[in-house]
């Protein structure tokens, strides 16, 4: 039988695994859950809120500070552009076919969104959603490398707390019986080069910006074209830790594109929210290592099956040499 026409499919099944793994594969089969673990781990459990806050709240008052003096000096000149903007038909950010906006600004009453009556102005919600924006970079800005920090620590402590050591992380196990064949496409190639400081800050901060400051659902779209990446980025110190190669990390996230897809989109929602947000960089290092916690237990059961099905096959070979 050829390998193409083999299906690719698990070893095992998630309903035959043993007690001790039954409460971790509840946890992922929802890989969501795993974010709102890392934000209630993060502001409940002081060893991790505290050296993380310690790290950082230097620098997070002078980005709040620096950040207020450019919102109050800002604020009206940002809101007439993005009035302008938006109340342009041949604007691309031109919201007049499913909004309509009112003539003045006190008159909140008459704005529509696709045909609902809002409680707020829309040039008033994106140049907030903006100007967040804004604030956030300067914190950002601020923070530099000591947010980095903050989230290295909030992983190795993470870690550190479910009583694990260096050597808990084990090579690599192929969970499949038949792995998805993957190829080193463009896509492949595009992931590299994101990789790329610089490159990565203009398609996040640029291009993505303009779709995120669209009302309610540019949110969600922004957030789900950033899932996947957002994802492979939170779970580098897993894959480091267990010395896999580019190709294994490529079928491990294959295996696994949806999980990983749900659990970045809901990181990158909440990092998306702005300053804010930057609180959940950190929260969602917590989130990823519960994560690969889990997974690294069912990476140690695959490979527990796998040897004692390799146990049996020499015993077998054995017997019928003697």
């Amino acid at each position: 039988m050829s390998r193409s026409s083999l299906t690719a499919r698990p070893l095992a099944s998630d309903t035959n695994v043993p007690a001790t793994l039954q409460r971790a594969t509840l946890r992922l089969n929802f890989p969501p859950s795993y974010v709102v673990v890392g934000v209630y781990r993060l502001f409940t459990d002081k060893s991790l809120y505290r050296p993380a806050w310690d790290k950082c709240k230097h620098g997070a008052r002078r980005g709040l500070i620096v950040g207020f003096a450019w919102t109050c000096l800002t604020y009206r000149i940002q809101r007439h552009i993005v009035r302008s903007i938006i109340s342009n038909p041949t604007s691309l950010l031109s919201l007049g076919y499913i909004t309509r906006l009112s003539q003045t600004a006190t008159d909140l009453s008459e704005e529509t969104f696709l045909g609902f009556k809002l409680p707020f102005n829309i040039s008033t919600y994106v140049t907030i959603l903006l100007l967040g924006a804004q604030v956030t970079t300067v914190i950002t800005f601020f923070l530099s490398r000591n947010i980095r920090i903050a989230r290295q620590r909030a992983w190795d402590q993470t870690v550190a707390s479910r009583g694990k050591g260096a050597d808990f992380w084990q090579p690599y196990v192929e969970e499949w019986e038949v792995p998805p064949a993957v190829h080193e496409g463009f896509s492949a190639r595009l992931g590299n080069v994101m990789e790329i400081w610089v490159i990565g800050v203009v398609v996040k901060k640029v291009l993505l910006l303009p779709l995120s400051l669209y009302p309610f659902l540019g949110t969600f779209v922004a957030a789900g074209i950033k899932a996947l990446g957002t994802a492979q980025h939170l779970h580098k110190p897993y894959f480091k830790a267990k010395n896999m190669t580019p190709h294994q990390v490529a079928v491990f996230i294959e295996e696994r594109k949806w999980d990983y897809r749900l659990f970045g989109f809901a990181a990158a929602l909440l990092e998306g929210i702005p300053i804010i947000g930057l609180a959940f960089t950190v929260s969602n290092r917590i989130g990823a290592a519960m994560w690969a916690h889990d997974l690294e237990k069912r990476q140690h059961y695959i490979a527990a099956q796998r040897s004692g099905r390799s146990e049996d096959v020499a015993a077998m070979d054995k017997g019928k040499s003697g």
